[in-house]
């Protein structure tokens, strides 16, 4: 099962009334059970990436609005033509395809669809993550080295 495969059964998990599901192959078993008080839910970095993805995606949603007072009243309205781009797994957020690379795309760096725009580690796998969109970085969401969770946006693009 990869990657792919596990989003697939996560976002399934949280759309419906699924309280447990349990898929176990040869050397291999995964187990995603939704809580109903995520609130009392802590994340850490190291926390089991599957197990913790599918009471996570509610607390995920809840951090950006808690950052949202902090901006200045007019960025709000500005954001309304961008694309937020999320993560699509947890784990730990890379700007770097190496530690003495420069970073992968900076703010007011030009993307198209397939290029890459970071690095998410997640149980010692190293996946890039690549724009699904043509535009202009606007903002950089996340710290380099910095955990992220599933859904969690990490970019701003403005659409070309």
């Amino acid at each position: 099962m990869d990657f792919k495969q596990i989003q697939e059964l996560i976002k399934m998990v949280n759309k419906s009334n699924i309280g447990e599901v349990t898929i176990e192959q040869k050397d291999f078993k995964v187990t995603v059970k939704q809580k109903e008080d995520p609130v009392q839910h802590v994340v850490t970095a190291a926390a089991a990436p599957v197990m913790a993805a599918a009471p996570i995606a509610p607390v995920a949603a809840a951090a950006p609005a808690a950052a949202a007072p902090e901006k200045p009243k007019a960025a709000p309205a500005a954001t309304d033509n961008l694309v937020t781009i999320k993560s699509p797994m947890i784990g730990t957020f890379y700007r770097k395809s190496s530690p003495d690379k420069p970073n992968l795309v900076d703010v007011g760096s030009d993307v198209a669809p397939g290029s890459v725009l970071c690095i998410i580690e997640a149980m010692k796998l190293f996946n890039e993550i690549e724009s699904e969109v043509k535009g202009r970085i606007v903002k950089v969401l996340v710290d380099d080295a910095s955990p992220v969770e599933y859904d969690q946006p990490l970019f701003l693009v403005e659409p070309a």
